[in-house]
């Protein structure tokens, strides 16, 4: 449903920052009945990485980044009557960014899938400090926990996250993902119930098969 053009319009005026005709996109999208995949997938996820690129290459300034993440997240909200309206299960997700990651969009996006399929998910957002962490996890006690990481170099904050988990809570499944886990996803293997999940449609899969 998303068509090429429709793609590019959406992408240059959430570049130069026009978060009315962002909306209008989404807003008319919705209407047409597209579905949260789609949405998230082909058009916010998509979107954002060509920003991401367009940063790393300094073609726009840290400040056009920051600006298309706001607008980008504050057309997720259009989403939500997508995201609430299914029936809940008995089955809960955390899902947080990791202390010093600043990137939240993942994140919010895989805690709204999981709203999407039922499950009641919390999310805690960016630069999450572990001990706050725990405490929520405490409170909530998911069926899953959801850490996302967006820059590769704060691997070790990530191994330092599974490791104090584990510590207090031996048994759960640790769902980690992220553009900065791509390159080492392998150091995974050695942790046991920590699953790496590359993309959406994998993150559905797993929810389907543990519903």
């Amino acid at each position: 449903m998303i068509t090429q053009q429709i793609f590019e319009t959406f992408r240059e005026n959430l570049i130069s920052g026009n978060r009315i005709a962002c909306s209008e996109i989404t807003a008319d999208l919705i209407k047409k009945g597209i579905t949260l995949k789609e949405l998230y997938v082909d058009l916010f996820q998509r979107s954002m990485y060509e920003v991401g690129n367009l940063w790393e290459e300094n073609i726009i300034t840290p400040a056009v980044e920051h600006m298309a993440t706001g607008i980008t997240e504050y057309c997720m909200s259009l989403s939500y009557p997508l995201i609430f309206g299914a029936e809940h299960k008995n089955k809960t997700a955390v899902v947080s960014c990791l202390a010093n990651e600043f990137h939240q969009i993942g994140a919010k996006m895989v805690a709204d899938i999981f709203e999407m399929h039922g499950w009641h998910g919390y999310f805690l957002g960016a630069n999450t400090p572990i001990e706050n962490l725990i405490t929520l996890i405490k409170d909530k006690k998911p069926n899953v926990l959801g850490l996302s990481i967006s820059i590769y170099f704060n691997m070790p904050q990530l191994i330092n996250t599974v490791k104090r988990v584990r510590q207090e809570f031996a048994d759960l499944v640790i769902l980690a993902g992220g553009q900065g886990l791509k390159r080492y996803a392998g150091e995974f293997s050695r942790y046991e119930k920590v699953i790496v999940i590359d993309s959406i449609p994998e993150l559905e899969r797993y929810i389907n098969e543990n519903n």
